[in-house]
């Protein structure tokens, strides 16, 4: 399957560069170009992209109302967010999250992590580092939104293994570092990762990690 890619940042040189490192390869191609927030969501709305690359700062409407936006439309179900950020502690990444994107990249990536990272979040898994996961979380803990706090009760519908795996997921674990913990195959964490979304009606991983901080599974001071 190809992955179809919306590039939103106001600087036409970087989308151009985005544009063909994007289309140099087999399995995505771009179907758009936005300037600015507003004109984001109406492409994504016209298009219908997999992927969003979505720059923070932009002139205008910025990338974080539109990634609401985007993230909050029935329609657009099926497309997900990746923001792009100048730093991982930027406190608009924490803002992002709790929007519905599906992770971030440092604008200094090389052009390989880029790629990955699209296929990461196309994929449905979040782009969450360590590092950048506790940066994620110190921000979302420190500045709560009216939607911010989780109920523990909420992780009643939990197997105690999808509990196991989203506290692991909640520190930045890739599904490889998870499975060689649990002595079980990646696949089957997936699924276990996968099942939890489900039931917590999270839309990707992203908010997974979010709602583990949130009802307090994962202590905020926990170590990574």
């Amino acid at each position: 399957m190809t992955i179809r890619v919306l590039l939103a940042d106001d600087q036409a040189l970087l989308r151009g560069a985005f544009r063909m490192l994007i289309d140099a390869e087999e399995d995505m191609e771009v179907v758009g170009e936005a300037a600015d927030g507003r004109e984001a969501v109406e492409l994504a709305r016209a298009t219908k992209p997999d992927i969003v690359l979505m720059d923070v700062r932009m002139p205008g409407a910025d990338g974080l109302g539109a990634t609401a936006e985007i993230c909050g439309d029935e329609e657009l179900s099926g497309t997900r967010v990746l923001i792009l950020t100048t730093f991982e502690i930027d406190e608009y990444v924490a803002q992002a999250l709790r929007a519905g994107a599906g992770g971030f990249l440092g604008k200094g990536a090389d052009p390989k992590e880029l790629l990955a990272a699209v296929r990461t979040v196309a994929a449905g898994d979040a782009l969450l580092s360590p590092a950048a996961t506790r940066a994620v979380i110190d921000q979302l803990l420190a500045q709560p939104g009216p939607a911010a706090v989780a109920p523990a009760e909420r992780l009643a519908v939990l197997t105690a293994r999808e509990r196991e795996v989203m506290s692991m997921a909640a520190t930045g674990l890739t599904n490889e570092e998870i499975a060689e913990r649990m002595f079980v195959s990646p696949f089957t964490v997936r699924t276990h990762v996968h099942r939890a979304m489900s039931k917590l009606d999270a839309r990707d991983r992203a908010q997974l990690v979010a709602i583990a901080y949130q009802s307090g599974l994962v202590p905020p001071g926990r170590p990574f």
